[in-house]
C-alpha cells in the first residue's frame, strides 16, 4: 500500500504565502509525474501544477508566476511553494502522484487526504 501524507494548508490574508507538502509513503519502487490539484466549494477539481520525474513543470494559467511545484526524490515528497495569495486560491489541495510499487509490480495513480487553504480579503 501507498498513503500520500499533505500538510501546511492553513489562513491568510491575501498576498501572504503557504508551502504545502505532500510526502509519499509504503512499497514504492519509483515515482514518476506529481501534481497539486484544487477544489473549491461547488467547482469541479482542477489542475494546479505538474512536475515530471526529471523536474519538468507545468502551471494553470490562474497560478503562473505566483507558485511554484519543487520535488525531492530522496524523500519521495512533492512541494508547492504558494506566494501572492488570492481569495479566489481557497480551496482544499490534493496532491496526486503516479507511482509504480513493489510486490507485485504495479503502476498507478495515488491521491492525498486533501488540506485545506483559506484566503482571507
Amino acid at each position: 500500500q501507498v498513503q500520500l501524507v499533505e500538510s501546511g494548508g492553513g489562513l491568510v490574508q491575501a498576498g501572504g504565502s503557504l508551502r504545502l507538502s505532500c510526502a509519499a509513503s509504503g512499497r514504492i519502487l519509483r515515482i514518476n509525474d506529481m501534481a497539486w490539484y484544487r477544489q473549491a466549494p461547488g467547482k469541479q477539481r482542477e489542475l494546479v501544477a505538474t512536475i515530471t520525474s526529471d523536474d519538468s513543470t507545468n502551471y494553470a494559467d490562474s497560478v503562473k508566476g505566483r507558485f511554484t511545484i519543487s520535488r525531492d526524490n530522496t524523500k519521495n515528497t512533492v512541494y508547492l511553494q504558494m506566494d501572492s495569495l488570492k481569495p479566489e486560491d481557497t480551496a482544499v489541495y490534493y496532491c496526486n502522484a503516479q507511482i509504480i510499487t513493489y510486490g507485485p509490480i504495479s503502476s498507478r495513480g495515488y491521491w492525498g487526504q486533501g488540506t485545506q487553504v483559506t484566503v482571507s480579503s
